[in-house]
């Protein structure tokens, strides 16, 4: 049964929010504050977490920094009063997969959350030992330069054999990508081909998810080998960095 967190500083909602899901066979682990978050997280595989942005204290962004920077990273939903193209960007660029405007439908925030765990492997398997299992699936690994892409897992593998986690929309347009080398891609055809489309996604969401990935990829995020930016076109991958 998936685990979702709710991070959300105003009682009456975070109770709402934790009954409502509850009630739809879900596991809820609920929070008033980071501070509380982070205690109870030690202690459960936390598959989608639902922060609220403007928390006194240690706010959403902040929590969701650390978050992303976990071994085994949840799915996150950004929740905020304000609906500004800033506000957005800036949860993309900190690694959230989803955003909503509050208040906000819980149906919607159902749907949402659903829609995050369909493109994440469950916080168990995530967690499991994948070292020994890769080189006896043929298929599991996507080459990625000197790197790959594994697909079941969905964390890229790097040369040396550390894994690096991948938040779903990073690997989705990863995927895009690695499966098209060579080839020019616009931000509107890679916004069409990525699973992980958010409602109101932008251009400019891609291009945040873009320099997320070469400080993943590159040894230069500054002068990027495998991402290339194609002038007046938009991206391509150069799957041997030539």
């Amino acid at each position: 049964m998936p685990t979702i967190a709710i991070v959300e500083d105003e009682p009456d909602l975070r109770e709402a929010v934790a009954e409502y899901l509850s009630e739809r066979g879900l596991t809820v682990v609920a929070a008033g504050s980071a501070a509380e978050f982070r205690a109870k997280a030690a202690n459960a595989a936390i598959d989608v977490a639902v922060l609220d942005l403007a928390m006194a204290g240690e706010d959403g962004l902040s929590l969701a920094r650390w978050l992303t920077g976990l071994d085994d990273p949840p799915g996150i939903i950004m929740a905020t009063a304000a609906g500004s193209a800033v506000d957005r960007v800036v949860g993309l660029e900190v690694g959230a997969d989803d955003y909503l405007v509050k208040p906000y439908d819980l149906r919607e925030l159902l749907a949402r959350i659903r829609s995050v765990l369909r493109r994440l492997p469950p916080a168990a398997a995530r967690r499991a030992p994948v070292a020994d299992q890769r080189a006896e699936e043929p298929g599991r690994l996507l080459p990625v330069g000197r790197d790959r892409l594994d697909l079941q897992s969905r964390q890229l593998v790097k040369e040396d054999g550390r894994l690096v986690a991948l938040t779903a929309a990073e690997f989705d347009l990863l995927e895009v990508l690695a499966r098209r080398p060579n080839r020019p891609l616009s931000r509107g055809q890679l916004l069409d081909l990525a699973q992980a489309r958010e409602d109101n996604d932008s251009e400019r969401s891609i291009d945040v998810r873009i320099t997320r990935l070469r400080r993943k990829l590159e040894s230069d995020p500054g002068n990027p080998s495998l991402i290339r930016t194609v002038r007046g076109e938009g991206y391509m991958f150069v799957p041997d960095g030539a």
